[in-house]
């Protein structure tokens, strides 16, 4: 059996029903998403034919993942809570965002390890005013559409959330306490005199450390990694990702698109609620 979840601004019900139809599936609608349910087993290809026809996002949901079990949902920050990159955005004070965008994108791709990268960008910041995080933390990091709406919805079923970020805990401290989250993680900025030594503190929050931040929160909670969900955009979260019960590509780079179980490309990020089969009204 094959369970869809389509959603998206484009979903209209006849879509909806030219779908079900290919697939000799039955129809649920709900408020904000639909789902299908066949007793075909649909292969990727079969369901990336069906992505490429609609302007809208077409998922299934893993016959391993119950969405009433869930009890974690883990996500990457920089482009997928938020909808700026933060180092990019410090980078810029001082006309550096151009080659900072650059190690960025190449390591979200997957060219370049990330602990490397992240090395190269933070030096390019030595001997910035740490009042720039101020600034950028309040005029220019921006919530993804759809965040609040996910996080009450998530709040309300008693699911923990948790930011872990190859980025700041400047910025991660700070969300945390503005959106209520549980739990965060993020590497540390080093200071000295008002100014930015170029360095990151302690050890780097890198690919495994998410994954293992993502195991030690569900060991914490008494819960198993299935009732976890995975959610970000660069290769950097792949290994989180591959723990977790899901794991959701957001609007992400195409390595991790071709290796996450859903992926939200049209739908901010309210789609998540469509993959835990609630309208969380």
């Amino acid at each position: 059996m094959t369970k869809l979840v389509l959603q998206g601004d484009q979903l209209t019900d006849k879509s909806a029903a030219a779908i079900a139809l290919e697939v000799a599936g039955e129809i649920i609608n709900q408020s904000r998403f639909t789902t299908i349910t066949t007793q075909q087993q649909l292969s990727k290809e079969q369901i990336q034919a069906l992505r490429d026809n609609y302007l809208f996002d077409i998922n299934e949901i893993p016959e391993q993942f119950d969405p009433s079990q869930t009890r974690l949902l883990v996500t990457d920050m920089d482009s997928t809570l938020i909808s700026i990159e933060c180092i990019d955005e410090i980078a810029d004070f001082i006309n550096a965002k151009p080659q900072v965008s650059a190690i960025t994108e190449a390591a979200m791709r997957g060219d370049i390890d990330f602990e490397t990268s992240l090395r190269q960008r933070v030096a390019l910041l030595k001997g910035l005013d740490v009042s720039v995080l101020e600034q950028v933390f309040e005029q220019r990091l921006k919530l993804n559409p759809g965040a609040k709406m996910m996080l009450l919805a998530l709040k309300k079923e008693g699911i923990k959330t948790a930011l872990v970020s190859g980025g700041f805990t400047f910025f991660t401290e700070r969300l945390k306490q503005q959106l209520g989250l549980d739990y965060t993680m993020a590497n540390v900025l080093a200071e000295q005199g008002g100014k930015l030594t170029g360095k990151v503190e302690g050890k780097i929050c890198g690919a495994q450390a998410k994954a293992d931040f993502l195991l030690g929160q569900c060991e914490q909670l008494g819960v198993l990694p299935s009732q976890a969900i995975a959610m970000g955009d660069g290769a950097n979260d792949l290994l989180m990702m591959r723990e977790a019960g899901l794991s959701i590509a957001y609007h992400a780079k195409p390595t991790v698109q071709s290796q996450a179980a859903t992926r939200l490309n049209y739908c901010g990020l309210e789609g998540v609620l469509g993959f835990l089969q609630s309208d969380f009204n």
